[in-house]
């Protein structure tokens, strides 16, 4: 997920919110053309996603969320944590139950 419509990010960066929810943002240190390529290729599995439920074909759609999660995990958005100073990751977890929890109850 990437935070192009306007969520709220977080102060370090390493997440934004949606309905509560933290959800990691892309590694910043991507250059510019490889997170290009893994968008294209995200955006390229999410469709075969529709494309196979749409078909009622349960392998493709396998198939499919493999290679979605390979595009997340490429981009940082999954998988080990792009940040390198121990912080713990608290993707997809409500922001009011982590230490961003003073920093979300402030929002507007």
């Amino acid at each position: 997920m990437s935070p192009s419509r306007q969520y709220p990010v977080t102060p370090d960066g390493r997440y934004f919110v949606v309905d509560g929810r933290l959800w990691r943002t892309t590694n910043p240190a991507l250059a510019p053309e490889v997170k290009q390529a893994m968008v294209d290729k995200l955006m390229k599995a999410r469709r075969q996603v529709g494309i196979a439920k749409k078909a009622g074909d349960a392998e493709a759609e396998r198939q499919a969320r493999a290679a979605v999660d390979e595009a997340k995990r490429g981009l940082g958005e999954r998988g080990p944590v792009w940040w390198n100073d121990g912080a713990p990751d608290f993707n997809r977890r409500l922001a009011a139950n982590t230490p961003y929890a003073d920093w979300y109850a402030s929002l507007p």
